[in-house]
């Protein structure tokens, strides 16, 4: 744990509550919101991962735009302009979840470097950040699109490995994707899933270093 010198958290899901954008699916879509909100991350998750793979890279806020014109289709809905503006905004208003202001700052002030690594773009990811109360917190927020390398790609870590100028082994990553934590554990960063939906560990033989519930333990690396 003494090796631990950054704090790197993946943002949707981890940080942020992906799922807050129920309500204004619901508002645009009456009966309907909590289907186009599975199914928006589902695919936007899809899309992610076919287009890393086809070598058709597009950001990941072209990515969420696509994904969420699947999802109101499969809902029997029609997507005007105003309502995929209105919903895309949302995205950039995400929940933080509720114990994260408080281990962000408790972090900082142990002296660690707090960043994110994602893979939205920086227009996703920018806005997000700085409407929110983790902005004071945080020293770097680093984005896969800047190399065009979805995670879970090595080529995606070492990116933010290069970007910290810090060795694996001085490097925590967190994440509430077990698909990403495997990414970061097969690449040889120290991993913790946050696992809020207590789901299974992914069978891919990279479990991880350790498993929270929440986020409010990983302070436990700095003590």
């Amino acid at each position: 744990m003494n090796q631990v010198k950054a704090f790197v958290f993946d943002a949707y899901g981890t940080l942020f509550d992906v799922f807050s954008v129920i309500e204004k699916c619901e508002e645009l879509y009456p009966n309907k919101g909590n289907q186009i909100s599975q199914t928006w991350r589902k695919k936007q998750l899809e899309y992610s991962y076919l287009r890393q793979m086809m070598g058709n890279y597009r950001p990941f806020s072209e990515v969420t735009r696509d994904a969420l014109r699947y999802a109101v289709e499969e809902a029997g809905a029609e997507l005007t302009q105003e309502n995929e503006d209105s919903l895309l905004e949302a995205y950039q208003h995400l929940t933080v979840y509720e114990e994260v202001p408080k281990v962000l700052k408790k972090l900082k002030e142990e002296g660690v470097t707090l960043a994110i690594f994602s893979n939205g773009s920086h227009d996703m990811l920018d806005p997000l950040v700085k409407q929110s109360p983790l902005a004071e917190y945080l020293d770097y927020v680093i984005s896969a699109d800047d190399i065009k390398q979805f995670k879970p790609t090595p080529a995606s870590y070492t990116h933010a490995l290069t970007f910290l100028e810090l060795k694996r082994e001085n490097i925590l990553f967190m994440s509430s994707n077990g698909w990403d934590i495997s990414g970061a554990k097969n690449f040889g960063f120290h991993t913790a899933w946050i696992n809020r939906n207590q789901t299974p560990v992914e069978q891919l033989q990279l479990p991880p270093d350790t498993i929270y519930a929440d986020l409010s333990d990983i302070t436990d690396w700095v003590t």
